[in-house]
């Protein structure tokens, strides 16, 4: 294999055993300590230890057989840790960082010196009222240590709540701290992964749909690009200053205002990174590993434009519950691009997570359009899931129909998804401001716009839409087209529109082909035969020229 030493894993979850996956696939041998014999990791690790993480001895004793341990769950025996480091044990992550990501509050305290944007926070032993002034009215009072997926947080929005937040998380015995609410508008997140010899690579920007627990990750995040700089550096800087190898999980807040808070940090691979597995082109499973034993880190970029990972959570206790979800993962299997990880938990609980599924496609549009169809309980033979539309073609009116339809054909004989709609920019400009600046969010890659006259369309969707606009100068009554081809092409800087020649919608449709073609394969191969079946007629009409004569040539035409 790649690696010849044991990897031990602290933990045999879900977590635990898509590392085992990962490892396989590399040769890498990976170990689990787990408390229950048939946890999902069991079946697929190296070893199973039947041992709780958490048991000093049982620790110890696993740590002997492996040369690099690391954990998929940060609630491990740090005491222990910190032992088996003075022994010469390679921990990945350190002791020392497990420990302060354990205690929210000192995560938050360590997390200062290194400038990272936090909400406003405290650490409290009391309900004296003086104490609250800096946190106004409305904060979280959070758990310090063993909070995760929503529990241990409880908002507190008067003075008169305060008591019932303490009382519910248990009193201030436990350890609590108090947080400002954050007016967010969207959670976000970013994996990132630190080597041995401190590279650091940040997946893209995601976007969180939770209930307390992380139900739905749409990637990328639908905010835009300045957004998305920020989000990665709060999340590069965050992980830099905790100077360990390995996969985190930043989780961030995005406010009004536009700035990004960081919420929390995960020592490992993370829910909102499960999707990598289909849409990245290393997961983050595959990242960690090497990570933590010092091999180079993989390219976290996306392979496919768009992805959505959807957690299947306990619906109900038993083997009915069992029955739910079995149910909805075989919906799964008939949606295009859609993946199922079921997690082979021997228990159904209700909201424990059972498995995940993974749809990937052109769009987010589209995959959400498909994830419906799952959740509403049909299947392709009750609706046909959707086809992602690669491309728009609008006109004016239904006059330049009878010039655009030569795009349409184009479209025909490449198999190009499209939608052909009716949009003007002087008696339609509502429609054409929606239809255009939503263009990208419903999954199409080029638009081509055929207009006549004035020809303000393709400029306007232009103007309005980040995708590539082809338009189409339709000659009208008067000026032969010129006066389209004008309008269309002499765009002002910054405002770019591919324009062809008057009435020449075919090379449009032909000039979107090949834009599509730079991310699909299958295009630009059909292309490069048309251009072939191109040239071999123009080969058989000369060959037929010289052999009969250019008299008969025209009289057989």
């Amino acid at each position: 294999g790649l690696y010849e030493v044991v990897v031990g894993v602290l933990g045999g979850g879900q977590l635990g055993r898509m590392m085992c996956q990962a490892a396989s696939q590399m040769a890498i041998k990976v170990m689990v300590l787990d408390p229950q014999e048939n946890c999902p990791a069991s079946s697929l690790s190296y070893h199973h230890m039947v041992g709780s993480f958490d048991e000093s001895t049982k620790v110890e004793e696993f740590a002997k057989r492996c040369g690099v341990l690391t954990v998929e769950i940060e609630h491990v025996d740090v005491d222990t840790l910190e032992k088996l480091e003075k022994q010469g044990v390679d921990c990945q992550p350190k002791a020392s960082t497990v420990r302060i990501i354990q205690d929210k509050y000192q995560q938050k305290v360590a997390l200062l010196p290194a400038w990272i944007p936090l909400p406003e926070f405290m650490k409290i032993d009391d309900l004296k009222a003086k104490k609250w002034d800096s946190l106004d009215i409305h904060f979280m009072i959070k758990s310090r240590r063993l909070a995760y997926d929503g529990r241990g947080n409880f908002v507190a929005k008067s003075e008169e709540e305060l008591s019932s937040a303490v009382d519910a998380l248990g009193g201030f015995d436990r350890g609590l701290y108090a947080e400002k609410w954050a007016p967010f508008v969207k959670e976000l997140a970013v994996i990132v992964a630190r080597g041995r010899d401190n590279s650091i690579s940040c997946y893209p920007v995601v976007e969180l749909f939770t209930g307390h627990i992380c139900h739905i990750v749409k990637s990328p995040a639908n905010v835009n690009w300045k957004t998305r700089e920020l989000a990665i550096e709060v999340a590069f800087n965050a992980v830099k200053s905790l100077e360990v190898p390995g996969v985190f999980a930043v989780e961030l807040f995005l406010t009004k205002e536009g700035e990004i808070l960081l919420n929390e940090v995960a020592p490992r691979p993370h829910n909102s990174g499960h999707h990598t597995i289909e849409s990245c082109h290393t997961s983050q499973f595959e990242q960690h590993l090497p990570a933590v034993v010092g091999l180079p880190l993989g390219d976290p970029s996306m392979k496919t434009p768009a992805a959505i990972m959807y957690n299947i959570l306990g619906e109900e206790e038993g083997e009915h519950g069992f029955q739910l979800a079995h149910q909805l993962m075989k919906r799964a299997m008939t949606i295009p691009g859609a993946s199922v990880h079921w997690y082979d938990k021997p228990e159904m609980r209700k909201q424990r997570k059972m498995c995940h599924i993974t749809i990937v496609g052109s769009s987010l549009s589209s995959i959400e359009s498909n994830l419906a169809i799952l959740l509403e309980g049909k299947g392709l033979h009750d609706k046909t899931a959707v086809c992602s539309t690669l491309l728009g073609f609008i006109m004016g009116s239904d006059s330049d129909l009878p010039v655009m339809k030569s795009a349409a054909e184009m479209m025909e004989m490449f198999g190009v998804p499209h939608e052909v709609r009716i949009v003007s920019a002087h008696r339609t400009p509502e429609l054409m401001f929606c239809y255009a600046s939503s263009a990208h969010e419903r999954g199409y890659q080029v638009i081509i716009a055929g207009a006549g006259g004035a020809a303000h369309l393709p400029g306007m969707v232009a103007s309005l839409t980040p995708l590539p606009v082809v338009g189409v100068p339709v000659r009208a009554s008067t000026l032969d087209g010129l006066d389209s081809l004008l309008s269309i092409v002499q765009m002002p800087r910054g405002v770019p529109v591919a324009t062809v020649a008057v009435n020449n919608a075919t090379n449009a449709g032909l000039l979107a082909v090949r834009m599509l073609g730079v991310a699909n394969d299958n295009l630009l191969s059909r292309m490069s035969q048309y251009q072939e079946d191109q040239k071999e007629a123009v080969l058989r009409e000369g060959d037929k020229l010289e052999k009969h004569g250019w008299e008969s040539y025209l009289k057989n035409s």
